[in-house]
């Protein structure tokens, strides 16, 4: 079978207005869909046919990932005598633990297992916001990019769609300059980084499915001067920055900026659908409407938001606004679509003791909470990316994963209730097939490179485990 079959046949395909069942599928050889229809078309050629059983969705876009955590999962989990208060700035220590000792080799290593994962899980492309620039000890690489290539290098090897987001990053605080600990993040100037940015393009190419985003760690490592510099000499990219995730954050900003976070950057940048605003847990609303108003991405990681702490974002009333919002895996403390979205729409049920949040009656299908979640995150993540994906229609890529209807915890379900089930009573092991740009990745649960990618990262996790535990 070809890696990249011309005629695909599923037997349930998710469309933005309900399902086709079955649904067919004509793909070019760049893995964009040039026809969907409900009845085979006339050229349609058996021997270049692929046939799936089950459920077939878009594939989801993972909006905000930091692959080189993926390495600590599970060694942050106990309290220490000398931070009996634990929280994000405490977590934060163990992370500089990490990226004080691994090196580019181990970088890919772990990159691909969290690559991979990703898409056992149904993520199809991630937003990578990779600020592990320099070498083990702070001195800059003869290459500045090294560590960059790794992660691409790990995204090619795996498959996955990428838009990698280099970090501006240059200060330890608001005012303050880089701790010791942090000397790896350090960009070394606006004018470095940007020469950092046309470097990793340069490197991939034109013709490479890799895109090249930009990104600013957070108000605190970024002067306001040094962010407007940065986006004044950028071009036209994705610009994602970490926001308002916790109060000691926002009330720090008002300090030193007279304003909160979202406040601020809404008055002093240009705002718009380019951007993405990562947790902005901490919002007033003000700045909520703002955020909805301006067509930007709130980047939400329920998982790891909930593992530091950090604070619920504000979702039923976002909504009600009209904000685009996606999901990340962030420190990789788990890697799951449906785990995500569950755990968003517990959080709001948690704190308001009511059901279905995410749901509305504005349509048949946006009544599903299961279907309602989906696909707005699927919106949200593609807007971010900016990767022609999200929709299993003509001009898109064919990026998508199937669900096994034979699995117990799918049986009896039809299109109705499908995502109900696989988003609030499934785990990953539902996930059958998967293809990105039309190539198939994933078939019967098993990647295709499954085997090296695990030995791989269990050699590297053997050295980087004594290290940490």
């Amino acid at each position: 079978m070809n890696s990249r079959p011309s005629f695909l046949q599923v037997e349930n395909l998710h469309q933005p207005d309900g399902w086709l069942s079955p649904g067919y599928l004509c793909i070019d050889r760049r893995g964009v869909i040039t026809s969907v229809s409900g009845e085979k078309p006339r050229d349609w050629q058996e021997g270049e046919a692929l046939s799936l059983a089950g459920y077939g969705l878009p594939g989801m876009a993972n909006l905000h990932s930091h692959a080189f955590q993926r390495a600590m999962a599970g060694f942050a989990e106990q309290l220490s005598s000398q931070a009996a208060d634990d929280s994000f700035w405490t977590w934060r220590e163990n992370m500089y633990r990490l990226a004080a000792c691994i090196e580019p080799v181990q970088m890919q290593a772990v990159a691909a297992q969290a690559f991979m994962e990703m898409l056992q899980g149904g993520m199809t492309a991630v937003a990578e916001f990779h600020y592990l620039h320099r070498a083990v000890g702070g001195a800059a690489y003869d290459d500045p990019a090294e560590m960059s290539m790794a992660v691409l290098a790990a995204a090619e090897e795996v498959g996955i769609g990428i838009t990698h987001l280099p970090v501006l990053y240059l200060h330890g605080g608001f005012g303050m300059d880089l701790r010791a600990e942090q000397a790896r993040f350090d960009s070394g100037s606006v004018e470095a980084y940007l020469s950092l940015l046309e470097g990793i393009e340069s490197k991939l190419g034109a013709d490479s499915p890799a895109r090249v985003g930009m990104a600013a760690h957070s108000l605190r490592a970024v002067s306001a001067e040094e962010l407007q510099l940065a986006l004044a000499s950028a071009g036209p990219r994705p610009m994602h920055i970490h926001i308002a995730e916790q109060e000691a954050e926002v009330e720090d900003c008002r300090e030193r900026l007279s304003a909160r976070p979202v406040e601020w950057l809404l008055e002093h940048c240009a705002v718009d659908e380019n951007w993405c605003l990562v947790h902005a847990t901490h919002l007033s609303p003000a700045e909520r409407r703002g955020i909805a108003t301006s067509g930007a991405v709130v980047g939400l990681c329920p998982s790891t938001e909930a593992n530091l702490g950090d604070g619920i974002f504000p979702l039923p009333e976002f909504q009600s606004e009209g904000g685009a919002w996606g999901i990340g895996s962030d420190s990789q403390i788990r890697i799951s679509v449906n785990e995500e979205l569950r755990l968003l729409e517990y959080s709001q049920r948690l704190t308001r003791r009511r059901r279905n949040l995410a749901a509305s009656l504005k349509s048949s299908l946006q009544a599903h909470t299961g279907r309602a979640l989906f696909d707005q995150a699927l919106a949200g993540g593609h807007q971010a990316l900016q990767r022609r994906a999200g929709a299993l229609t003509p001009g898109r890529l064919a990026d998508l994963f199937v669900l096994d209807a034979e699995h117990p915890r799918l049986q009896g379900h039809g299109p109705d209730t499908i995502l109900d089930a696989y988003v609030f009573s499934a785990g990953e092991a539902v996930v059958r097939d998967l293809m990105v740009a039309g190539r198939v990745l994933i078939r019967d649960g098993q990647h295709r490179g499954e085997a090296k990618i695990a030995a791989e990262f269990a050699r590297v996790m053997a050295d980087l485990g004594r290290q940490l535990g």
